[in-house]
C-alpha cells in the first residue's frame, strides 16, 4: 500500500466514520452540549458573584474573589477536573450516585466562573462612572443602580467575550473523559476515542473533530458579527442628497429678501 493510500485509510476511512456516526449524534453530541451549556450557565452565575465581589469596596469581599480567580485560572483545567472528580468522588456517590458526570460539570463550572468573573468585572468597570453617579443623584441605592443600570450595560459590552468563553468550554468538555464516564454519558471525544481503539483506525477521532468544528466555527463567526454590530451600531446609510436642493433654498431666500 502506498503512503497516500495508507494515510487516507488511517484518517479518512468512511466506513469507520459511518459506523460511529450514530453514537456521535445520539450520545456524544448531546452530552457535549449538556456539559458545555450547564457549565456555562453555572459559570455565569458564579462569575457574576465573583465579579461583584471583586469590585466591592469591602476588602473582605475583594480578596476572596481575587484568590478564587487566581486559583482556578492558574491551575491547568485537567488538574482541576481530576482533583474535583476524584477528590469528591465518595461525596458525589452519596448525592448523585456512581456517575462522575455531575462532578465534571461542577469542575468545568468552577473553571469557567473564574474567567467569566474577570470578563464581567472588566465589562462593569468599563461603564462610565457617571452612570452610577447619575443613578445616585436620582435617589437610587448602590445595589439598585448596579442591578438596573450598570451591570446590564457591562454585560452588553462583553457578549463577544462570553461567546468566546463558551467556545473554550465546549473544547474543554473533552477533558471530562478522564473521570471515566458511563457509556451513555460519553461526550464527543470519548465516543470517537473508543471507536478508534476498537477499529484500530483514527477516522472516528477525525469525525469527532469535525463535530467540534461544526459547533465552534459558526460560534466564532457569530462573535465577530456581534462585535462588529456593537462597534458600528445599526446605522443605516443616509440617502444621497442632491446639491440642487441647497441652490433652490438659497434662491428662495434671496427672492424673499429682495421683496
Amino acid at each position: 500500500m502506498d503512503p497516500l493510500s495508507n494515510l487516507l485509510k488511517t484518517f479518512f476511512d468512511f466506513q469507520a466514520m459511518a459506523d460511529v456516526l450514530p453514537q456521535l449524534l445520539q450520545v456524544g453530541l448531546k452530552n457535549t452540549l449538556v456539559i458545555s451549556v450547564s457549565a456555562t450557565v453555572i459559570g455565569c452565575v458564579l462569575g457574576m458573584i465573583v465579579a461583584l465581589m471583586g469590585i466591592s469596596p469591602s476588602a473582605w469581599l475583594r480578596w476572596p474573589a481575587r484568590v478564587y480567580t487566581d486559583l482556578f485560572r492558574g491551575l491547568p483545567a485537567i488538574l482541576t477536573i481530576l482533583l474535583i472528580g476524584q477528590g469528591f468522588a465518595r461525596l458525589s456517590q452519596q448525592i448523585f450516585g456512581p456517575s462522575p458526570y455531575p462532578l465534571g460539570i461542577i469542575a468545568l463550572s468552577l473553571i469557567s466562573s473564574a474567567y467569566i468573573g474577570e470578563i464581567f468585572r472588566a465589562g462593569i468597570q468599563a461603564v462610565d462612572r457617571g452612570q452610577l453617579e447619575a443613578c445616585r443623584a436620582l435617589g437610587m441605592g448602590y445595589g439598585r443602580a448596579m442591578r438596573l443600570v450598570v451591570v446590564p450595560q457591562g454585560i452588553r459590552r462583553v457578549l463577544p467575550a462570553l461567546v468566546n468563553q463558551f467556545i473554550a468550554i465546549i473544547k474543554d468538555s473533552s477533558l471530562v473523559y478522564f473521570l471515566g464516564l458511563l457509556v451513555s454519558e460519553r461526550e464527543l471525544f470519548r465516543v470517537g476515542q473508543d471507536a478508534a481503539v476498537v477499529s484500530g483506525n483514527l477516522s472516528p477521532l477525525v469525525l469527532a473533530g469535525l463535530f467540534y468544528l461544526v459547533i465552534t466555527v459558526p460560534l466564532t463567526h457569530l462573535v465577530n458579527f456581534i462585535d462588529q454590530r456593537f462597534r458600528t451600531g445599526r446605522r443605516r446609510p443616509a440617502p444621497p442628497v442632491s446639491g440642487l436642493r441647497e441652490v433652490v433654498e438659497l434662491e428662495a431666500a434671496g427672492a424673499a429678501e429682495s421683496r
